[in-house]
């Protein structure tokens, strides 16, 4: 009796000593100091076997005795001469090319809103660069190659045609769909995480998650970050299909919190993706590439260039500088460059060498956090689940001895 008394003593102070809104305080505070500059060693750790699990899970996935027949199909298609060698040359062009560009939207999305913003490191440039080309050659009629990777003009003579923003629009829509399709496919994996947590019985955060949320609002001290979560969740539930497509549809970095939101609220998966795709493919793209090109007419470089050396001190310099690199550029374009414009051009490429390393270097790094504090997450949810079990077990054990005394 005295052993079973001890038993449910413990048990209840072990209950009691358990507060799921001080644990989840706890468990929140512990993963969110995995980041590198804090906890480098568990970080490493954590991001690595992360990794490692996704990398398995990825493999085994791929070991589908289909596709791998597919696969092994293909290969030996592409491999074996005839005829159809033409064909496949033009479909590896071509597929490198999509491969590529939906490679660069997956990148600019994915991620929880850390993604690498290869909007402003690869299609803006690409965008800029046809745009200035087309207005100096007076044509969109490029020899390929070098196009894409280098925009000059044709031999002379050619027809010449200054080319309407409609017109540039078109040459570079391929370019521009396939990433806004990868920014769209980027977006999922938030969704369905949320969509499984969901599912399993909790949330991405956890359920007491929302009771700190909740906590903030009653007290007024909700910082900016937590209204623009209220303010999606309320457009998500309210407005639906229409205000995915709206949020999607504009630059916003906290679309991922869209993609949270529909997952946990159990939003069917094709309407979800179908608002995404249409609003990022086909009305962000375009509103992106329609800014860039309208910004790229001769008149607006002129006006903005005029006006950037009004500046005291450094505008003089940096219109002087700004004005030999386009005049360099065109020179490239026409196949006439010298020593002296090569010079501005080289320099802006390990500009933008630099700039492209620091922020490759920054998504590596938030993406090791983020893998690392969704490790640490799946170990605290496990540590929980046995913990539960032995309270269980012990409730079993309780009520055992109580009727063995009993009996």
């Amino acid at each position: 009796m005295a052993a079973s008394n001890y038993t449910a003593a413990t048990n209840t102070a072990l209950v009691d000593e358990i507060d799921p809104f001080d644990e989840v305080v706890q468990e929140r505070l512990e993963w969110k100091s995995l980041v590198l500059w804090r906890r480098p060693v568990q970080t490493l750790k954590y991001g690595s076997l992360e990794a490692g699990q996704l990398l398995l899970s990825f493999t085994a996935r791929l070991l589908n005795l289909w596709l791998m027949g597919v696969l092994l199909l293909l290969g030996i298609f592409c491999l074996l001469p005839g005829p159809h060698a033409d064909f496949v040359i033009f479909c590896k062009q071509r597929f490198g090319f999509a491969v590529y560009w939906l490679g660069l939207g997956v990148l600019s999305s994915v991620g929880f809103g850390t993604g690498l913003h290869t909007f402003l490191l690869y299609l803006g440039p690409h965008l800029a660069a046809v745009t200035l080309a087309a207005y100096e050659c007076q044509t969109l009629e490029f020899p390929t190659p070098p196009y894409p990777d280098m925009k000059v003009c044709p031999q002379e003579p050619y027809q010449r045609n200054c080319p309407d923003v409609w017109q540039i629009l078109a040459k570079v829509r391929p370019e521009a769909l396939l990433w806004g399709i990868g920014t769209a496919l980027g977006e999922l994996p938030p969704y369905f995480v949320a969509r499984r947590a969901r599912l399993s019985g909790k949330e991405l955060d956890g359920a007491e998650g929302d009771k700190l949320l909740d906590g903030k609002r009653m007290s007024g001290k909700l910082g900016i970050f937590d209204r623009a979560k209220l303010f999606m969740e309320r457009v998500m539930r309210k407005v639906g299909f229409l205000g995915i497509l709206l949020c999607a549809s504009i630059p916003n970095p906290l679309f991922d919190l869209a993609g949270i939101t529909c997952g946990h609220f159990l939003v069917p998966f094709w309407k979800f993706f179908v608002a995404t795709l249409i609003g990022k493919a086909l009305v962000k793209a375009t509103i992106q590439q329609l800014f860039v090109i309208a910004s790229l007419t001769e008149n607006i470089v002129d006006k903005f260039v005029v006006a950037l050396g009004k500046l005291p001190y450094l505008g003089p310099p940096m219109e002087q500088m700004i004005r030999d690199l386009l005049r360099s550029t065109k020179q490239q374009m026409h196949g006439t460059g010298n020593s002296e414009s090569l010079a501005y051009l080289n320099l802006l490429v390990r500009a933008f060498e630099l700039l492209a390393f620091i922020m490759v270097t920054c998504f590596i790094v938030s993406s090791l956090n983020c893998l690392a504090q969704i490790h640490c997450k799946r170990r605290q949810e496990k540590k929980r689940r046995m913990r539960n079990l032995e309270m269980i077990l012990y409730a079993d054990t309780e009520a055992s001895s109580s009727e063995e005394f009993t009996v």
